[in-house]
């Protein structure tokens, strides 16, 4: 049986994208969000907010998605919370890329505000070795 999904934290750059995200993973999925908008801001503050997901932007100013995955796996509190990309960057050799630098999964932006908590709970399940 999966630990069960809580805390979401979203980062990502956009503050409209993170009002979205945090709205439907809230009213739409039941989660607790707490949103950030740098990468900086995310290795400094995700080891104290103590997610159980991180949905992060990849493209961001200052600290990319890619480089802010790389600081908060080193953080060893956060060593185990799987790491989602959020992105318009999805042709296939993109994807590999992010999965292979320790991505659970990739979800393709804009997102579907409706469909996006039921396909993070399945990337959660998936990676729990449940689907």
């Amino acid at each position: 049986m999966a630990p069960t999904l809580q805390h979401i934290l979203c980062v990502d750059d956009e503050p409209d994208i993170l009002e979205v995200a945090q709205l439907s993973l809230e009213a739409v999925g039941g989660f607790q969000v707490t949103c950030l908008g740098s990468g900086v801001e995310a290795v400094a503050k995700a080891a104290s907010i103590k997610p159980d997901l991180i949905l992060l932007d990849v493209m961001m100013p200052g600290l990319d998605g890619p480089s802010t995955l790389q600081d908060l796996k080193k953080i060893p509190e956060l060593a185990h919370v799987p790491i989602v990309f959020m992105t318009a960057r999805v042709q296939p050799a993109e994807v590999k890329k992010y999965l292979e630098i320790g991505a659970i999964a990739v979800t393709a932006k804009p997102f579907d505000a409706m469909a996006l908590a039921s396909d993070i709970t399945k990337t959660w399940e998936r990676f729990h070795g449940q689907s």
